[in-house]
């Protein structure tokens, strides 16, 4: 199943940028994200974001 970027932001609500992938991870396991969504962030081709906007944009490069 494709994480789609309004998924993937559900699950990085209140994050201050930048951030690292690992932050991502850490945000998006404690808001409860399932291993479908963990996955796709592990597999991101940046490891640093600065903006949400930044994730979304990594997210489709994963197309």
């Amino acid at each position: 199943m494709t994480v789609n970027p309004i998924q993937l932001q559900k699950f990085l609500g209140g994050l201050d940028y930048p951030v690292g992938k690992e932050d991502l991870l850490r945000r998006a396991q404690e808001l409860g994200a399932d291993t479908n969504v963990l996955q796709t962030i592990r597999s991101l081709p940046a490891d640093r974001f600065n903006s949400p906007n930044d994730v979304s944009e990594a997210l489709g490069e994963l197309r």
